[in-house]
């Protein structure tokens, strides 16, 4: 039976649903907006989060949608289809992860359990553009997933990799217009993949002579913003040996599983990536580790650490599973 498989048919009985707006300055200035979809239904609520980044978008979020009765989760993912204001996939993904939610809550089951799975301790990494060494004074062990900067000289790539410490550089090659945006650079990515010779390189540009200049590492190349579906996964112009699970990407719970399925199959190893919840996703993308690639390097690091300095008395990896019902 495939993971999809073992979820479809759960029952899942929808009253309506309400939307919570959170908001929360970022240390690095800018205002992050998320809305939580709650479902309600039999008693029970279930959540899920649209985390989509402009905060203008947060204003339009569909809260009249006709969603009431009683449905198997995979009848319901097909109701979904039919709105035009779900097409989006960090808005459908608000939808199905609440009623994914809600149904494992009215059946009284976690995850794991409803796939016949174990819930394991996560390790996690924190993902920072803060200098590593201010964490390590709180936390020595912290392991660190950092964003390439185009001032990296081979100087300071070779004192991360005396620190020991970081386990992913993402290259942002995928991103455009953005403000994290980091042009492909031959330089860096020679100097990268010379002086950090374990780290995981995320999102490498691969066109362009760039490909060349990364022989001898590909299996240590993953990828993240292409990859929103299997058919992207498929796609990719060569076969990853890692991959960034972000489960918001993926828009439906089929998709996102079933591509989860089939990096099991091909032996890609995954590690989960965060979008800076605020509120359920955060919670929620910790427990799809847990079950699906616990001992990854896992950027889903307690929002805690979103919040502020580098401090004292912050959760450390593993976490714990949680043990409840729901997502």
């Amino acid at each position: 039976m495939s993971l999809w498989d073992a979820l479809a048919d759960l029952e899942v009985r929808v009253d309506g649903y309400k939307l919570e707006r959170r908001e929360s300055a970022t240390p690095s200035g800018w205002t992050r907006v998320t809305t939580t979809v709650v479902l309600e239904g039999d008693g029970a609520t279930g959540e899920g989060e649209d985390v989509t980044y402009e905060a203008e978008m947060h204003d339009g979020v569909p809260d009249e949608l006709m969603l009431a009765g009683t449905w198997s989760l995979e009848d319901l993912s097909h109701h979904l289809d039919e709105f035009e204001e779900l097409t989006e996939g960090f808005r459908r993904w608000a939808f199905e992860s609440a009623a994914l939610d809600l149904a494992l809550r009215q059946s009284e089951v976690g995850l794991g359990e409803a796939l016949g799975r174990e819930e394991r301790p996560v390790r996690f990494v924190v993902s920072t553009r803060s200098a590593p060494e201010r964490w390590l004074e709180f936390a020595p062990e912290l392991e660190f997933k950092l964003d390439a900067e185009n001032d990296w000289d081979r100087e300071l790539l070779r004192s991360l990799q005396e620190l020991d410490r970081v386990r992913v550089v993402d290259l942002k090659a995928y991103y455009r217009g953005t403000s994290v945006d980091l042009a492909p650079d031959p330089e860096l990515y020679r100097a990268l993949v010379e002086e950090l010779p374990d780290v995981i390189v995320e999102d490498a540009w691969l066109e362009d002579g760039l490909r060349e200049t990364l022989a001898g590492a590909e299996d240590r190349l993953s990828f993240d913003a292409p990859v929103h579906s299997l058919a992207d996964l498929d796609g990719l112009p060569l076969e990853p040996r890692w991959l960034n699970i972000k489960p918001s990407r993926f828009g439906t719970v089929r998709e996102l599983l079933e591509t989860i399925e089939a990096c099991e199959d091909r032996g890609i190893s995954m590690y989960g990536g965060g979008q800076y919840e605020l509120g359920p996703g955060r919670l929620q993308i910790q427990r799809l580790a847990s079950i699906f690639y616990p001992d990854g390097p896992n950027d889903v690091a307690p929002s805690a650490y979103n919040e502020g300095e580098p401090r004292a008395g912050l959760p450390q990896s593993p976490l714990k599973p949680r043990g409840v019902p729901g997502l």
